[in-house]
């Protein structure tokens, strides 16, 4: 009677340690898995850009940070942004948003992006548009971005930057990205 006590007394300490070890791997696998997930959504956009502004944007005619001038990033829209040291490239007068949208490529939709400017939302005019008004977006910055429809979440009269950085992550030079807003940059 002992000796069949002691075998399985062995053999559910055997399926439990088992069990814990499948267990332990199904959630290394989904960890892996997210963090793929979100690798590859990071690098679906388009850190660096050619430079090439929209049509009509105005440029700045006394920006806070003058072209060519350094600055510190002070926003996080990709990982190793926060805390970069950036180089001016160009500063508009403009106005941003925040938009929710669906990619065209049909992946999950993408909340709160910043930024998408006045020039880069088909027909938006002169006015700046009202939180939860839809718009079909003109900016390329993510993959599945251009031809999106969207929605407004915020809006914000101001100077848009373009600049050059290195992430404080490491990895190449970013070229011309586009954008952050006045309030996302310091001299220190």
């Amino acid at each position: 009677m002992k000796s069949k006590k002691f075998v399985v007394g062995i053999v559910t300490l055997v399926l439990a340690f088992l069990l814990s070890a499948c267990t332990s791997n199904s959630n290394q696998n989904s960890s892996d898995k997210n963090m793929n997930m979100d690798h590859k959504n990071m690098t679906e956009m388009n850190h660096s850009s050619s430079g090439e502004v929209p049509k009509g944007l105005k440029e700045e005619k006394n920006p806070t940070y003058k072209v060519g001038s350094e600055a510190i990033v002070h926003s996080e829209h990709m990982v190793g942004m926060n805390g970069a040291k950036a180089t001016i490239v160009g500063a508009y007068d403009t106005i941003a948003y925040a938009v929710t949208y669906t990619p065209t490529t049909e992946g999950e939709k993408v909340k709160n992006h910043k930024w998408v400017i006045q020039e880069e939302i088909k027909n938006a005019g002169d006015e700046v548009l009202k939180p939860g008004t839809e718009v079909t977006l003109e900016a390329d910055h993510m993959e599945g971005m251009m031809g999106a429809t969207g929605t407004i979440d915020s809006a914000v009269k101001t100077t848009v930057y373009m600049i050059d950085y290195t992430p404080t992550t490491g990895g190449k030079k970013v070229k011309n990205h586009q954008w952050v807003t006045e309030s996302e940059l310091s001299t220190k």
